[in-house]
């Protein structure tokens, strides 16, 4: 690759997206489409995976085989595990989520869908909406990815039938009048199978006059979902290298979590409220003249302050708010514990940790109708709803729709260390 191009590439947007669907919608073999159609594989790839295909009996090539990476995975024919992959054409580069189907790994779909831009949700086209699509499209919702792909696969399997397909796109419209933030929707038939509408338009499908699936994840347009306004610093680690050339050096390092610095921007760390400015911003050994998120860099400061991990380093016009009871909304991700009033969690928030009580729930919500359910307190394995929190330290946060770094937190069982649930802070 020549220079030219290596700075290029290095240019080029990036989209972020996720996939989601019920147990065999698709998933896998799509993104093996998505990458064999786009030229994205090696050839000991393919190699490799057309023997196993003929070894396990498989009557066609199983591209779902490129990204099922883990062995249980292939000998399964399952997704178990969040698989990141990293794809490019001339127009766009991909980072894929690819998240398991199965109804008890929806936490992994919380986790692969956080940081996406888009969610391509995969529809069998025989089955229609279910529950899983749903589910899938409420956490999408929740999570703020405003741009959806419902992607009709195996349309081979109903003989390309537009009927099918309608049926499906009415079907879909009606479940997500009621979701809040999902901006765009985009209805694409395909069969991830043959390859039809997924990188090249199909001939079995006449009647479809909308893009293929490349064609619109290379050209849907991605505001920048980052917030370059309000300036947030969760310190994750305090440097002091222990040599004769930086004997006095003391730097804070972190991931930049919303807004923009800049040497000689005043800044104010919380929660001690102490002032002062920016000396400098590192990152690695070259110094910069401004960073913004989501950058991970160190900053050094032009007094000498206490500052320790889980501090936030804000600027003074724009500050988050400190406080001790939040409102939230919690995917839940344990069979065996539930969040009951008065039960402790650890929160896990930006940079920082501490202790929490669950001071109410709410409510949950039914993910068919997206009804409000106010008279069942229990939360079990993949119940969604609203809780009220009270920490032990005040926590520095902004809501989720501001922020979604600092607007968001994971709940720990204290007894087993096990990740229970993932919130949404709304006040």
């Amino acid at each position: 690759m020549s220079e030219n191009s290596t700075a290029g590439y290095l240019d080029m947007d990036l989209l972020r997206f996720t996939t989601a669907g019920s147990v065999d919608d698709g998933k896998s073999t799509l993104i093996g489409r998505l990458l064999y159609d786009s030229k994205n594989t090696f050839d000991d790839q393919i190699e490799a995976i057309e023997r196993s295909s003929e070894q396990r009996g498989d009557e066609h090539v199983n591209l779902a085989l490129l990204t099922d990476g883990l062995k249980a995975e292939r000998e399964q024919g399952i997704t178990i595990d969040v698989a990141y992959r990293y794809f490019a054409t001339p127009k766009r580069k991909f980072i894929i989520a690819d998240t398991p189907g199965h109804i008890q790994y929806t936490r992994n779909m919380v986790t692969g869908a956080s940081t996406a831009n888009l969610a391509i949700i995969l529809v069998d086209a025989r089955h229609g909406v279910v529950e899983q699509t749903m589910r899938h499209s409420f956490i999408a919702s929740l999570l703020r990815i405003q741009h959806l792909v419902i992607a009709v696969n195996k349309m081979d399997l109903v003989d390309y039938s537009e009927e099918a397909f309608d049926k499906i796109v009415e079907s879909y419209k009606e479940f997500a009048s009621r979701l809040d933030n999902v901006v765009d929707i985009t209805f694409i038939p395909i069969s991830a199978l043959k390859g039809d509408n997924v990188v090249d338009k199909s001939d079995q499908t006449p009647w479809y006059q909308g893009p293929s699936l490349l064609y619109h994840l290379e050209t849907v347009y991605i505001g920048n979902q980052e917030n370059h306004v309000e300036a947030r610093f969760p310190v994750q680690w305090v440097t002091r290298p222990q040599s004769d050339e930086f004997h006095d050096f003391r730097g804070y390092a972190g991931r930049i979590a919303g807004g923009v610095f800049k040497p000689g921007d005043e800044i104010k760390v919380l929660p001690s409220g102490f002032t002062t400015k920016v000396k400098a911003i590192y990152s690695g050994e070259k110094e910069l003249e401004e960073a913004f998120s989501p950058l991970s860099v160190t900053l050094t400061l032009e007094d000498e302050i206490d500052i320790s991990r889980g501090n936030m380093i804000v600027k003074e016009n724009s500050p988050p708010k400190v406080g001790q009871d939040i409102e939230a909304m919690v995917c839940w991700f344990s069979e065996k514990v539930s969040p009951t009033p008065r039960s402790k969690f650890i929160v896990r928030h930006t940079s920082n940790e501490t202790k929490a009580m669950v001071q109410k729930i709410n409510y949950k919500v039914d993910v068919n109708t997206l009804h409000r359910v106010e008279n069942d307190s229990t939360f079990n394995l993949n119940d969604i709803g609203r809780i009220s929190l009270r920490t032990s330290a005040p926590l520095i946060y902004d809501t989720y729709k501001r922020n979604r770094s600092t607007g968001s937190f994971i709940l720990i069982d204290p007894n087993t260390n096990e990740t229970v649930g993932a919130g949404m802070i709304i006040r």
